[in-house]
């Protein structure tokens, strides 16, 4: 058995810039966050962040920090902010290993946000997963379990927290180094990329709480608005260049349809391949004037024209056709409505990528407008899938991966009881939809939890569909044809 102190000191001066000379510097330092009493306690842990976790539980016997989860964070942010260099050194080494490999400096700052517990590894670890087959391809499932979810106690203090409004939101530059506080998260730890998307100045960051493989955030250094522009299309294909492997997209601009924070312009990216990227197209077509530019119809739930060049300039500039070709553009008879008064109602969802040498825009029409009928949106999950999700279809479920809530991870157990008649308690907006279930019959003890995964995904299947501007019948895809020949076909 080793010392707790000892070893956690060990650790910081193997995986960080310190010496053997830093060594009582390190323990002092330590100590004073932590508390001296307890400090010579042994451990059998060898993990560095594991070791942490025990530091921090010594700091809440010694009254050194409260036992609330975004204490607790604080301080474990603040502990391995020991091993991670500062930010001008984070950003030195990123810039310099990219001159010799763009891949590596990529790969080096991954494993710096996994190693310094900024990525919660462990926390992602307890998502559920899964995949269900469906007639657009294997769809994507998570039933978000990472964020840990605040209990009363902490929603109580929060509550009392004294108002701030810095950092004005969590995807500001200002949050890098931020120490957090009951009702903002701890940021110690936290490093950001500095670089250039045309002539502005952003930032690349990794998310703490990951949806899909290197999942990350590229932040305008200013706190400004979502936008969705001609530059929009610009800055997506410029980092598919930057950061080779990634694609990048972008939430719409508009409630309803964008995601979650609207009110600080961001980009998503990462290493994964979604549903929707491998959905084939339907049709093949070239707008006029671009000949260049091979286009088609996504084979997708939403309605997604894909376009494919060698030259990004192009893309852009017919992707910006697209756009302000879709911002004005009504059809009755299917209920697309551009505009309510002076009110905007479309917008794009745009997603980037490169494949095969070549750049791929993915443009997916958005329409906000709302009806007596459908008061959250009539492109939007309807009320009778919204016991499975009701939150707006941002980016990441635009691309086939559904984002469901923690609550689901217990109701769905209570589910699969009613399906074999034991006792239940399941909640009572399930129960049609289970009932639907029901009426299969090839339910069984043992098959019971795959059937009702394999209905969620036909759930958000449907809550695709719901989104879809142009539905996949005959009516549906003759309207969007003439929405594409209203742009303009060769």
């Amino acid at each position: 058995m080793m010392k707790l102190l000892d070893t956690f000191v060990a650790k910081v001066i193997e995986a960080s810039d310190y010496t053997e000379d830093d060594m009582f510097y390190l323990r002092n330092r330590i100590l004073a966050l932590v508390g001296e009493d307890g400090a010579e306690q042994e451990t059998n842990q060898t993990d560095l962040i594991a070791l942490k976790e025990e530091l921090v539980n010594l700091a809440v016997k010694n009254g050194k920090v409260g036992d609330l989860m975004a204490e607790r964070d604080c301080l474990g942010a603040e502990l391995m902010n020991f091993i991670t260099p500062v930010p001008s050194q984070v950003n030195r080494n990123f810039w310099d290993m990219y001159a010799q490999s763009p891949q590596q400096a990529v790969a080096d700052f991954y494993e710096l946000s996994k190693r310094n517990d900024y990525i919660k590894v462990a926390a992602i670890a307890k998502n559920i997963a899964f995949t269900v087959p469906s007639q657009y391809g294997d769809i994507q499932i998570t039933i978000n379990l990472s964020k840990p979810e605040k209990d009363p106690k902490a929603i109580a203090a929060a509550k009392l927290a004294k108002a701030s409004s810095y950092p004005k939101c969590q995807l500001c530059m200002e949050n890098e180094g931020y120490q957090g506080r009951l009702n903002h998260p701890a940021r110690a730890n936290h490093r950001i990329i500095r670089l250039n998307l045309g002539d502005e100045k952003w930032g690349f960051q990794y998310s703490p709480y990951a949806y899909f493989n290197e999942h990350c955030i590229i932040l305008n250094t200013e706190h400004v608005p979502m936008v969705i522009s001609k530059a929009t299309f610009e800055q997506l294909l410029d980092i598919v260049d930057i950061f080779p492997g990634y694609f990048a997209g972008s939430n719409a601009d508009l409630p309803i349809v964008g995601g979650s924070i609207l009110t600080h312009n961001h980009y998503q990216g990462g290493r994964h391949v979604f549903p929707m990227e491998i959905a084939e197209l339907d049709n093949e077509f070239h707008f006029k004037g671009f000949s260049d530019v091979t286009a088609g119809i996504v084979k997708w739930p939403m309605s997604v024209i894909r376009l494919r060049s060698k030259n990004k300039e192009r893309l852009v500039e017919l992707g910006e056709k697209i756009r302000l070709a879709w911002r004005d553009y009504s059809d009755a008879s299917v209920d697309v409505v551009a505009y309510t008064g002076d009110t905007p109602h479309h917008t794009v969802t745009p997603i980037a990528r490169k494949r095969d040498g070549q750049f791929e825009l993915d443009i997916v029409l958005r329409d906000n407008h709302t009806t007596a009928e459908f008061p959250d949106g009539v492109y939007h999950p309807h009320a009778d899938v919204q016991h499975i999700k009701k939150e707006n279809i941002g980016l990441i479920e635009v691309m086939g991966l559904a984002i469901l809530p923690p609550r689901l991870k217990n109701e769905l157990l209570e589910v699969e009881k009613y399906l074999l008649n034991q006792y239940n308690e399941i909640a009572a907006y399930h129960k049609d939809w289970a009932d639907e279930i029901k009426k299969r019959s090839d339910i069984t003890t043992n098959n019971v939890h795959d059937i009702v995964q394999e209905e969620v995904g036909h759930v958000f299947v449907r809550v695709l569909e719901d989104a879809g501007v142009y539905k996949r019948d005959e009516k549906g895809r003759e309207a969007f044809m003439r929405f594409v020949n209203s742009v303009g076909l060769e």
